[in-house]
Order: structure tokens, then sequence, then C-alpha cells
């Protein structure tokens, strides 16, 4: 008896540690939104014909990240003209297809299109947004709850390459940042907006006035969320600032100018590169080699010249395009060139700055399993051993382009190349 006794407690807790690794991926950056999986026994290397355990091909081109939740996947994607969510199993099936509405529209080449905002989920429902404004709720099962055209309920939008921030789920809420303009300050159009997810009902809507000009007034950015147990914020960033926003009216907490008036103004400095708000800290990028710095949360007031609420700043070296990444005390920032910088999170201290696939990089990094995984353009992932010492551990090319960010879950890694949808997996 006392055999089978301890034979249960080691299936149970073997049972709840196996749980414990186990992270559903619901938003673009993850569980916590900074883009850090706990999942554990990853593949470090893969080909088209190594460690991949499926490849479901996709209707058509798109930069936005999966999201997984339980045997669930949602995933973005043009189809012709059309623009369309997919939900797909975790075995590799097509479970169903919706239309949100067409008129796809590719911008700069091969750089996106209207599919480049990523979906957001629960569990229950899944919400799916598109560069022209169109949202739409689902059930997990593929049934429509309910349609919204951003454009028609806040006014036409005017930004070059579409509206492709992905919007922040939290507590029944979602969390838009709509930052355009025509190019002047006297006509810049920026709101913040929070809407009930259940039934799309306004819950709150504040301007974003900056006084930015030129390029600088769209953003292409995404919001997120700080919480650390006695404060909560929602950050949003563009038009040459970032912002802090209260969650319950939206009220304007905290903000810091990236690129000042004047003589040295930088008139194209706009946003593609999304803050990164983890415990302690709110790391934010600027864009084309420009300023990044790191701020403390308890911030008030416009903090843009105070060193009380800075942690530190480099004038130089922000990524562009892809996200910051912190883990374990460290900060990487992954240029779009593809060099890798790795930076003391309290200091400041630039640690190592590396090399790796020399190539545009427009996915934002994401850590798991003592790994940063780094992802290339044309579709060649950097798996670089984390800490203070920079080692590359394989470069995995799966030979199509891809600018989405990787989504971990279950063991798995999902990677949407421009083609298809794989799940790289032991």
């Amino acid at each position: 008896m006392m055999q089978l006794r301890n034979l249960s407690l080691v299936v149970v807790s073997t049972i709840c540690s196996l749980t414990l690794q186990a992270d559903d991926w619901p938003q673009w950056r993850g569980p916590r939104n900074d883009g850090v999986s706990q999942e554990t026994n990853l593949p470090t290397q893969w080909s088209k014909e190594k460690n991949v355990s499926w490849r479901l091909p996709m209707p058509g081109s798109a930069g936005s990240t999966p999201v997984v939740w339980g045997e669930r996947i949602f995933v973005t994607s043009t189809s012709g003209t059309d623009l369309v969510l997919l939900g797909v199993s975790t075995s590799g099936k097509e479970l169903w297809r919706q239309t949100l509405g067409s008129g796809n529209k590719a911008v700069r080449g091969d750089e996106g299109n209207s599919a480049s905002p990523s979906p957001v989920t629960d569990g229950s429902h899944v919400w799916a947004t598109m560069a022209n404004g169109l949202v739409s709720c689902f059930t997990v099962d593929g049934k429509k709850v309910w349609d919204l055209d951003l454009q028609k309920r806040y006014g036409k939008f005017k930004i070059a390459f579409g509206m492709t921030a992905t919007p922040v789920l939290d507590r029944g809420r979602l969390y838009f940042q709509l930052i355009h303009g025509e190019g002047n300050a006297n006509t810049q159009e920026a709101i913040v907006v929070c809407l009930d997810a259940q039934s799309n009902k306004e819950i709150w809507k504040v301007d974003r006035v900056t006084g930015a000009s030129s390029e600088n007034e769209h953003s292409y950015a995404s919001p997120m969320l700080y919480r650390d147990g006695t404060r909560e914020f929602l950050v949003t960033h563009g038009g040459d600032y970032a912002m802090a926003h209260q969650l319950k009216d939206g009220r304007e907490i905290w903000r810091c100018c990236m690129n000042p008036q004047g003589e040295k103004y930088h008139p194209t400095l706009r946003f593609v590169s999304s803050p990164l708000a983890v415990r302690g800290m709110i790391i934010i990028p600027s864009a084309k080699g420009g300023p990044v710095l790191s701020l403390k949360p308890d911030a008030k007031g416009d903090v843009s010249s105070s060193e009380d609420a800075l942690i530190w700043k480099h004038d130089r070296g922000t990524p562009d395009v892809p996200s910051p990444l912190y883990h374990d005390g460290l900060v990487y920032l992954c240029r779009e060139n593809g060099n890798l910088v790795c930076v003391d999170s309290l200091t400041g201290e630039k640690i190592y700055e590396n090399r790796t696939v020399r190539d545009r990089h427009r996915a934002s990094p994401v850590y798991a399993d003592g790994k940063i995984f780094l992802t290339a353009r044309k579709g060649i992932v950097t798996v670089v051993k984390a800490g203070k010492t920079f080692k590359v551990l394989a470069e995995n090319d799966l030979g199509e382009p891809t600018s989405a960010s990787p989504a971990i879950s279950n063991g798995t890694i999902y990677i949407r190349t421009f083609e298809a949808l794989y799940a790289i997996g032991r």
C-alpha cells in the first residue's frame, strides 16, 4: 500500500510539473506579454526535414504571430484580396476559416500587408484585427460574435503602411492605440481606446496629443500592459512619445519624449519596435539607430528630461523593428541587421554586441529553455545561448521568408512563414 501511495504521489507530482511547464501563447508576445516562455526541452536545431512535427500551407502571406491556447492555434492571413482568420489544431489540421473582409494592401514590396496585426485569445474567444481597421470576435470554434470597423467608428486612418498595432487583451477588455495623422502636427490624429471584449462597446477613449510631425505621426508599434501588484497601466508608443495611461479611464500618468523638437528633430523617426513592460522597468525603444532607455514604472508627469525617472539610457543603438526582450537581469536588443546587444538591466552596461545572420530582422526575439530565438527575414532562426557570454547554438533555415515572431507552447515552437505554419518539436 505504501508503494502504491508513493507511486501515486510521483505521478501527481509529475503531472503538476508538466502543467506548470506548459504555457499557452495567447497574445503576440506570449503569456506575460514579454516574449518569455517557461517551456523546456525544446529543439535547438531543425530544418524542413528535421524536428518538424507538421507543416500546414497558408492561404497567403502575412507577418502576424500565431496564438495558441490548449489544442487550438489561431493565425491571420491573406487569401487573395481577402483577410482571414484560421483555427488550426495542434496536430496541424485546419479546423475552420473565417473572412473578416477584403481589401488587402501589400506595403513596401515584400515588407508586409494588411494581415500584420496578431490575433489574441482567452481560450473561449479569439479576436482578430487587420491593418485596415477591421476587427472581429469569434468563439474558438469559429462562430462569429461581432464585427467592428475602427475606421467607421473613429475616423479614417491616415497612415502609410496600415494600422499594424496588435491590441492588448486583459481582463475582458481590448486596448487599442490608433496613432496616425497627415504629416502635420496641427492635424495629428491619435487616440487610445478601451473596448469591452465581449460586446465591442466603448469603455473609454482619450486623445493622444504630442505635437509630432511628418512621418513621426505614424506609429506601427503595439501597446503594452504593465502590472506589478501595486500599480498597473497601459503603455502606448508613437508620435515621438511613450505614454502611460490609467486602465480605468485612460488618463495620462506619464510621458517620455524620444525625439525632442528643435533643430535636431528627426522627421522620420516613426516607431515600429514596441516597448517592453516588465516588473520594475519599462524598456522604451525609438527607431533607426536612435536612443533606447529604461524607465522606472513609478514615473509621473513629463519625465523626458528627468534623471530621477531614468534607470539608464543609450543615446544610440535602438532596435528599429524587433521589440526588446528581458530575462534574468539582462535586456536583449536585436538590431535590424541581426546584431544582438546584451545589456545589464540595472546599470545599462553593454555586455556584448555580436553579429548573427546578416539579414533584415523584423520579428521580435523570444526566450525559452535557456535560449534566445532570433528570426531573420529570409527564414533563418538563430538560436543563441542566454546569458552574458554570447554563443550561437544553431542556425536553422526553413528556406521560406518570414517576419512573424515565434510562438512557443506545450513543447512546440510555432513558426509562421509567408508560405506555411510550422510546428517544430522533438
